[in-house]
Protein backbone atom coordinates (compact mmCIF):
# COMPACT_ATOMS: atom_id res chain seq x y z
CA UNK A 1 0.00 0.00 0.00
CA UNK A 2 0.80 3.62 -0.20
CA UNK A 3 3.03 5.42 2.05
CA UNK A 4 0.51 9.05 2.97
CA UNK A 5 0.19 11.39 0.66
CA UNK A 6 -1.42 15.25 0.32
CA UNK A 7 -4.63 16.45 -1.11
CA UNK A 8 -5.03 20.45 -1.09
CA UNK A 9 -2.35 20.33 1.63
CA UNK A 10 -3.98 17.65 3.55
CA UNK A 11 -2.91 14.75 4.72
CA UNK A 12 -4.82 11.87 3.10
CA UNK A 13 -4.01 8.03 3.63
CA UNK A 14 -2.97 5.56 1.05
CA UNK A 15 -1.88 8.15 -1.52
CA UNK A 16 1.71 7.96 -2.96
CA UNK A 17 4.89 10.16 -1.52
CA UNK A 18 6.28 11.41 -5.07
CA UNK A 19 9.20 13.29 -5.76
CA UNK A 20 8.28 15.51 -7.75
CA UNK A 21 9.67 17.90 -11.16
CA UNK A 22 10.81 21.20 -10.10
CA UNK A 23 11.57 22.68 -13.15
CA UNK A 24 10.23 26.22 -13.92
CA UNK A 25 7.86 25.23 -16.63
CA UNK A 26 5.52 22.32 -14.74
CA UNK A 27 5.87 24.57 -11.44
CA UNK A 28 3.87 26.89 -13.54
CA UNK A 29 1.66 24.81 -14.53
CA UNK A 30 1.02 22.93 -11.28
CA UNK A 31 0.44 26.49 -9.74
CA UNK A 32 -2.63 26.48 -11.69
CA UNK A 33 -5.70 25.15 -10.03
CA UNK A 34 -6.53 23.20 -13.23
CA UNK A 35 -3.94 21.97 -15.43
CA UNK A 36 -4.89 21.81 -18.75
CA UNK A 37 -2.58 20.05 -21.57
CA UNK A 38 -3.81 21.72 -24.37
CA UNK A 39 -0.35 21.60 -26.60
CA UNK A 40 1.46 19.14 -24.67
CA UNK A 41 1.66 15.16 -25.09
CA UNK A 42 -0.62 12.77 -23.48
CA UNK A 43 0.80 11.90 -19.90
CA UNK A 44 2.90 8.76 -20.33
CA UNK A 45 1.99 6.14 -18.77
CA UNK A 46 3.92 4.55 -15.44
CA UNK A 47 6.10 1.45 -17.00
CA UNK A 48 5.72 -0.27 -13.82
CA UNK A 49 3.34 -0.35 -10.83
CA UNK A 50 3.85 0.55 -6.80
CA UNK A 51 3.86 -2.49 -4.60
CA UNK A 52 0.47 -3.45 -3.86
CA UNK A 53 -1.06 -0.75 -6.07
CA UNK A 54 -4.68 -1.35 -7.83
CA UNK A 55 -7.18 0.67 -9.52
CA UNK A 56 -11.11 -0.04 -8.87
CA UNK A 57 -12.63 0.51 -12.13
CA UNK A 58 -16.95 0.84 -11.20
CA UNK A 59 -18.85 -0.02 -14.07
CA UNK A 60 -22.71 0.77 -13.28
CA UNK A 61 -25.06 -0.82 -15.99
CA UNK A 62 -28.43 -0.95 -17.40
CA UNK A 63 -29.81 -2.71 -19.82
CA UNK A 64 -26.44 -3.06 -21.83
CA UNK A 65 -27.19 -6.17 -22.93
CA UNK A 66 -25.42 -5.58 -26.17
CA UNK A 67 -22.11 -3.78 -24.75
CA UNK A 68 -21.26 -4.71 -21.45
CA UNK A 69 -19.53 -7.80 -22.54
CA UNK A 70 -17.37 -6.23 -25.31
CA UNK A 71 -16.51 -3.16 -22.46
CA UNK A 72 -15.61 -6.14 -19.69
CA UNK A 73 -13.30 -7.86 -22.24
CA UNK A 74 -11.72 -3.96 -23.08
CA UNK A 75 -11.23 -3.47 -19.56
CA UNK A 76 -9.93 -6.55 -18.61
CA UNK A 77 -7.14 -6.28 -21.37
CA UNK A 78 -5.63 -3.06 -19.98
CA UNK A 79 -2.13 -3.81 -18.10
CA UNK A 80 -3.06 -2.47 -14.88
CA UNK A 81 -3.34 -4.38 -11.64
CA UNK A 82 -7.40 -3.58 -11.06
CA UNK A 83 -10.25 -5.12 -9.41
CA UNK A 84 -13.56 -4.69 -11.56
CA UNK A 85 -17.06 -3.73 -9.99
CA UNK A 86 -19.77 -4.07 -12.16
CA UNK A 87 -23.70 -2.38 -10.66
CA UNK A 88 -26.27 -3.71 -12.26
CA UNK A 89 -29.16 -1.13 -11.54
CA UNK A 90 -32.00 -3.83 -11.89
CA UNK A 91 -31.62 -4.47 -15.47
CA UNK A 92 -34.36 -5.80 -17.40
CA UNK A 93 -32.72 -7.01 -20.46
CA UNK A 94 -30.36 -10.28 -20.94
CA UNK A 95 -27.43 -7.99 -19.14
CA UNK A 96 -27.70 -10.61 -15.94
CA UNK A 97 -27.37 -13.46 -17.97
CA UNK A 98 -24.61 -11.80 -20.18
CA UNK A 99 -22.92 -10.99 -16.09
CA UNK A 100 -23.58 -14.76 -15.16
CA UNK A 101 -21.25 -16.23 -17.94
CA UNK A 102 -18.11 -13.78 -16.83
CA UNK A 103 -18.76 -15.09 -13.11
CA UNK A 104 -15.57 -17.26 -12.83
CA UNK A 105 -13.27 -13.75 -13.55
CA UNK A 106 -11.12 -13.45 -10.47
CA UNK A 107 -11.07 -9.86 -11.00
CA UNK A 108 -15.05 -9.20 -11.50
CA UNK A 109 -17.20 -8.44 -8.75
CA UNK A 110 -20.92 -8.66 -9.51
CA UNK A 111 -22.95 -6.33 -7.29
CA UNK A 112 -27.12 -6.81 -8.48
CA UNK A 113 -29.50 -3.94 -7.30
CA UNK A 114 -32.42 -4.73 -5.80
CA UNK A 115 -34.67 -1.54 -7.84
CA UNK A 116 -33.24 0.74 -10.42
CA UNK A 117 -32.04 3.73 -8.61
CA UNK A 118 -30.01 5.80 -11.33
CA UNK A 119 -26.08 5.68 -12.32
CA UNK A 120 -25.38 8.01 -9.57
CA UNK A 121 -26.64 5.73 -6.73
CA UNK A 122 -25.08 2.57 -8.59
CA UNK A 123 -21.87 4.73 -8.21
CA UNK A 124 -22.20 5.07 -4.56
CA UNK A 125 -22.67 1.34 -4.35
CA UNK A 126 -19.65 0.49 -6.00
CA UNK A 127 -17.70 3.38 -4.24
CA UNK A 128 -18.76 1.95 -0.90
CA UNK A 129 -17.36 -1.60 -2.62
CA UNK A 130 -13.81 -0.36 -3.89
CA UNK A 131 -10.46 -1.65 -2.28
CA UNK A 132 -8.15 -0.15 -4.75
CA UNK A 133 -5.98 2.78 -4.64
CA UNK A 134 -7.57 4.62 -6.97
CA UNK A 135 -10.82 4.71 -8.37
CA UNK A 136 -12.35 5.11 -11.84
CA UNK A 137 -15.47 5.13 -13.57
CA UNK A 138 -16.46 3.04 -16.61
CA UNK A 139 -19.07 3.90 -18.82
CA UNK A 140 -20.65 0.09 -19.51
CA UNK A 141 -21.54 1.54 -23.74
CA UNK A 142 -18.33 1.81 -25.84
CA UNK A 143 -17.74 5.50 -26.06
CA UNK A 144 -14.63 5.60 -23.70
CA UNK A 145 -11.64 3.78 -24.30
CA UNK A 146 -10.31 1.92 -21.51
CA UNK A 147 -6.45 1.84 -23.25
CA UNK A 148 -6.67 5.75 -21.84
CA UNK A 149 -6.51 4.61 -18.25
CA UNK A 150 -2.77 3.92 -17.75
CA UNK A 151 -1.88 7.41 -18.78
CA UNK A 152 -4.89 9.29 -16.87
CA UNK A 153 -2.95 7.36 -13.81
CA UNK A 154 0.48 9.07 -14.16
CA UNK A 155 -0.18 12.30 -13.28
CA UNK A 156 -1.26 11.18 -10.02
CA UNK A 157 1.34 8.11 -9.29
CA UNK A 158 4.23 11.27 -10.46
CA UNK A 159 2.44 13.47 -7.60
CA UNK A 160 1.48 15.94 -10.07
CA UNK A 161 -2.36 16.22 -9.10
CA UNK A 162 -4.73 14.97 -6.73
CA UNK A 163 -7.48 14.15 -9.28
CA UNK A 164 -7.25 13.15 -12.80
CA UNK A 165 -10.26 14.25 -15.78
CA UNK A 166 -10.32 12.51 -19.36
CA UNK A 167 -11.11 15.35 -21.56
CA UNK A 168 -12.96 14.82 -24.61
CA UNK A 169 -12.50 18.40 -25.60
CA UNK A 170 -8.76 19.00 -25.38
CA UNK A 171 -8.08 17.31 -29.21
CA UNK A 172 -7.82 19.91 -31.86
CA UNK A 173 -11.03 18.27 -33.95
CA UNK A 174 -14.02 17.82 -31.74
CA UNK A 175 -14.85 13.92 -31.02
CA UNK A 176 -17.92 14.19 -30.57
CA UNK A 177 -20.41 14.79 -33.70
CA UNK A 178 -23.63 16.67 -32.44
CA UNK A 179 -23.50 20.26 -31.85
CA UNK A 180 -26.17 20.64 -29.31
CA UNK A 181 -24.53 17.88 -26.90
CA UNK A 182 -21.05 19.66 -27.25
CA UNK A 183 -22.67 22.95 -26.67
CA UNK A 184 -24.56 21.56 -24.02
CA UNK A 185 -21.49 20.26 -22.40
CA UNK A 186 -19.77 23.72 -23.02
CA UNK A 187 -22.44 25.60 -21.15
CA UNK A 188 -22.49 22.97 -18.02
CA UNK A 189 -18.70 23.35 -17.94
CA UNK A 190 -18.40 27.10 -17.83
CA UNK A 191 -21.22 27.12 -15.31
CA UNK A 192 -19.46 24.50 -13.41
CA UNK A 193 -16.15 26.84 -13.59
CA UNK A 194 -18.05 29.80 -12.94
CA UNK A 195 -18.58 28.34 -9.48
CA UNK A 196 -15.48 26.33 -8.92
CA UNK A 197 -13.27 28.64 -9.81
CA UNK A 198 -11.80 25.60 -11.75
CA UNK A 199 -10.37 26.01 -15.46
CA UNK A 200 -12.20 22.24 -16.58
CA UNK A 201 -12.62 21.89 -20.89
CA UNK A 202 -14.93 19.04 -19.68
CA UNK A 203 -16.48 18.60 -16.36
CA UNK A 204 -18.97 15.87 -17.89
CA UNK A 205 -16.65 13.54 -18.49
CA UNK A 206 -16.97 9.75 -17.21
CA UNK A 207 -13.11 9.30 -16.93
CA UNK A 208 -12.53 11.27 -13.60
CA UNK A 209 -9.52 9.70 -11.55
CA UNK A 210 -9.56 9.93 -7.77
CA UNK A 211 -8.06 8.33 -4.85
CA UNK A 212 -10.28 6.19 -2.99
CA UNK A 213 -9.25 7.93 0.60
CA UNK A 214 -11.00 11.14 -1.09
CA UNK A 215 -13.57 9.91 -2.84
CA UNK A 216 -15.06 7.83 0.28
CA UNK A 217 -14.65 11.08 2.03
CA UNK A 218 -17.36 12.85 -0.19
CA UNK A 219 -21.06 12.48 0.79
CA UNK A 220 -22.24 11.71 -2.75
CA UNK A 221 -26.16 12.23 -2.85
CA UNK A 222 -27.52 12.60 -6.35
CA UNK A 223 -29.14 9.54 -7.61
CA UNK A 224 -28.57 9.69 -11.45
CA UNK A 225 -26.44 11.77 -13.95
CA UNK A 226 -26.17 14.78 -11.13
CA UNK A 227 -22.89 13.02 -9.69
CA UNK A 228 -20.74 14.71 -12.27
CA UNK A 229 -21.35 18.34 -10.91
CA UNK A 230 -21.59 17.50 -7.76
CA UNK A 231 -18.36 15.49 -6.75
CA UNK A 232 -16.68 18.30 -9.13
CA UNK A 233 -17.49 20.53 -7.13
CA UNK A 234 -17.10 18.78 -3.53
CA UNK A 235 -13.35 17.82 -5.28
CA UNK A 236 -13.11 21.52 -5.84
CA UNK A 237 -14.24 22.88 -2.30
CA UNK A 238 -11.63 20.35 -0.80
CA UNK A 239 -8.43 22.27 -2.32
CA UNK A 240 -8.19 19.00 -4.57
CA UNK A 241 -5.50 19.73 -7.82
CA UNK A 242 -7.70 18.70 -11.07
CA UNK A 243 -5.07 17.78 -13.99
CA UNK A 244 -7.40 17.45 -17.46
CA UNK A 245 -5.90 14.96 -20.24
CA UNK A 246 -6.88 14.43 -23.49
CA UNK A 247 -8.67 11.23 -24.09
CA UNK A 248 -10.49 9.18 -27.35
CA UNK A 249 -14.20 9.14 -27.10
CA UNK A 250 -16.85 7.46 -29.89
CA UNK A 251 -20.37 8.95 -28.97
CA UNK A 252 -23.51 6.71 -29.17
CA UNK A 253 -27.17 8.60 -29.95
CA UNK A 254 -30.15 8.31 -28.16
CA UNK A 255 -31.26 5.06 -30.39
CA UNK A 256 -28.58 3.36 -29.57
CA UNK A 257 -29.16 3.55 -25.71
CA UNK A 258 -28.11 7.03 -24.22
CA UNK A 259 -30.14 7.38 -21.66
CA UNK A 260 -29.46 11.33 -19.96
CA UNK A 261 -32.17 14.40 -20.82
CA UNK A 262 -32.67 17.50 -21.17
CA UNK A 263 -34.22 17.19 -17.48
CA UNK A 264 -30.29 16.29 -16.45
CA UNK A 265 -29.20 19.14 -17.81
CA UNK A 266 -31.41 21.26 -15.80
CA UNK A 267 -30.48 19.42 -12.63
CA UNK A 268 -27.49 19.78 -13.52
CA UNK A 269 -27.45 23.37 -13.08
CA UNK A 270 -28.99 22.82 -9.68
CA UNK A 271 -26.68 20.99 -8.60
CA UNK A 272 -23.40 23.50 -9.97
CA UNK A 273 -25.12 26.32 -7.68
CA UNK A 274 -25.59 23.65 -4.43
CA UNK A 275 -22.84 21.94 -4.01
CA UNK A 276 -20.68 25.40 -4.31
CA UNK A 277 -22.17 26.37 -0.61
CA UNK A 278 -23.22 22.82 1.46
CA UNK A 279 -23.18 19.22 1.04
Amino acid sequence: MFAAGRVGGQNIENLPKIVRLRDKTEQKVRNDKTMNDRTLPDSPAPREWPAGFKLTIIIPVFNEQQTVAEILHRVRAVPIPKEIIVVDDCSTDGTRSVLEQLADWAELRVIHKPQNAGKGAALRTGFAAATGDVVVVQDADLEYDPNDLPSLLGPILRGEADVVYGSRYLHAVPQDPSFLHRLGNQVLTWASNLFTGLRLTDMETCYKMIPRPLLQSLDIQQNRFGFEPEVTAKLARRGARIKELPIRYESRGYNEGKKIGWRDGVNAFYCIVRYRWRD
